[in-house]
């Protein structure tokens, strides 16, 4: 192509299912799953056990002792603790009251790690998702695309160095559990003076182009993170500095996730990050997501507290929600967080990575040739968008305020037999589906209210 594009591809909408319906609840500490199936009236459950002698023996004897009778049992390795086994079993629907008996056995009696998600009441399927923070582990490796395959019309698709090094990349990413420090990087010689190419050129556009949130956030990531353009900074000193900010993280990926899967983890406040960086022969183009279009593009923003929210609300809105509504939730996001313009002051700012990595489209976008809206998510989540090439059509919002509250309204529009809760202490997801749950937010409230009107007694 003869402009400069980073192709920041959208998550592909394709998403894995589960065939039950499902609600969830976090109890305990051994996976489990529970999946009701209509047709055949059958209830069954994973879980997993530590390897041990007896353990499995322990398990069925629990159902055993209910009389419960097993229609199908498997077993295989857990791919998530090496010294797990995973369980399958399917057991008569009519048991249900004796399998929660059960359940509550297997979490108290036998140690392992377990979730446990509990049949719907609305008998409506419910998509699978991540309960806590560790769950993102279970999918953090289904990448569409990219990582060390690339596609025949990448830069870098004939270069046999550089598809070795990407597949360097990929292993870091497949290997990464929750928890772990991020593997540093002994960047190249090349790879360096590619980043230094893209990081000058944006620099000198940040100060009249980008966001004020961006400006104020650059230098200090410059004094704590390394930025600088002769060095790529390494993605753990990236993420510590933004947790201490907002308590967004990263976590590095092979290559794009599912649209569902890559919003579930803002709801966490985690920013799945490429770590590898796009061939050295376009250093103004690349296809896919890279660390440039990461690390200049979205970091310096999830450093801003109003900002992080506004990407954590569009995490949260994914969770459970019906398929057509992660299409139109990816694409406000594509609008916002990728390509997104704001009004500061009297003037317009752009605050999207997509613009804020792209030197071409970053001074394009403020230019009079394209067709720019007011932000409103129902009409912008209806918006189709080229990936290859300048967009035709930006959205700005009033400011991330306005955003955020026309993000809810919108979200208040999404069919989902619950809403959810992301609770920061236990870095887990409350479903506000029962009186508990909601006296538990009321008592939550409460407490703030009262440190607010506190704060506003001494300040009067």
């Amino acid at each position: 192509m003869g402009q400069e594009v980073t192709g920041v591809k959208p998550p592909s909408s394709k998403i894995r299912h589960l065939d039950c319906s499902v609600t969830r609840r976090r109890r305990g500490s051994m996976y489990l799953e529970e999946e009701t199936s209509k047709k055949s009236e059958v209830i069954s459950c994973i879980f997993s056990l530590k390897e041990e002698v007896g353990a499995l023996a322990k398990g069925l004897r629990l159902f055993e002792e209910k009389g419960i009778n097993l229609t199908h049992i498997e077993s295989r390795p857990s791919r998530m603790n090496k010294d797990q086994f995973e369980f399958f079993i399917s057991v008569d629907a009519s048991c249900a009251q004796a399998l929660d008996e059960v359940i509550d056995s297997l979490r108290t009696q036998i140690s392992g790690h377990v979730h446990e998600l509990t049949r719907n009441k609305q008998k409506d399927t419910v998509p699978w998702f991540p309960n806590d923070i560790q769950d993102l582990d279970r999918f953090a490796n289904q990448i569409l695309s990219y990582g060390s395959e690339l596609d025949s019309d990448h830069p870098g698709f004939t270069d046999a160095v550089y598809r070795v090094r990407r597949k360097e990349f990929a292993d870091i990413a497949y290997n990464y559990r929750h928890g772990q420090a991020i593997p540093r990087v002994e960047y190249t010689a090349e790879e360096k003076a590619t980043w230094g190419t893209v990081f000058k050129e944006l620099k000198t556009l940040y100060p009249t182009h980008a966001c004020r949130e961006h400006n104020r956030v650059f230098p200090l990531l410059e004094q704590y993170c390394g930025y600088r353009q002769d060095n790529i900074p390494q993605l753990e000193d990236v993420s510590r500095f933004l947790q201490s900010c907002t308590g967004f993280r990263l976590r590095p990926v092979a290559g794009l996730l599912s649209s569902r899967d890559f919003l579930a983890g803002l709801a966490f406040r985690v920013f799945h990050s490429t770590q590898y960086i796009r061939h050295g022969s376009k250093p103004t183009y690349t296809p896919e997501p890279d660390v440039c279009h990461e690390l200049l593009g979205h970091v310096p923003l999830f450093a801003d507290s109003s900002f992080a929210q506004f990407s954590q609300e569009i995490g949260l809105a994914s969770l459970a929600a019906p398929d057509e509504f992660i299409e139109k939730l990816a694409t406000v996001y594509w609008f916002t967080v990728e390509y997104g313009l704001c009004k500061q002051g009297s003037e317009v700012k752009a605050f999207g990575a997509g613009l804020l990595s792209s030197f071409g489209e970053l001074q394009y976008c403020l230019s009079d040739k394209p067709t720019v809206l007011p932000f409103d998510p129902a009409k912008t989540s209806l918006q189709k968008y080229p990936i290859t090439e300048y967009q035709p059509v930006y959205f700005v919002a009033e400011s991330f305020e306005d955003a955020k509250e026309r993000v809810r309204k919108f979200v208040a529009t999404i069919p989902r037999p619950f809403t959810v809760r992301y609770n920061a202490y236990t870095q887990s997801i409350e479903v506000l589906d029962n009186s508990q749950q909601l006296r538990n937010l009321a008592d939550s409230i409460h407490s703030e209210m009262d440190k607010l009107c506190e704060a506003l007694k001494k300040l009067d």
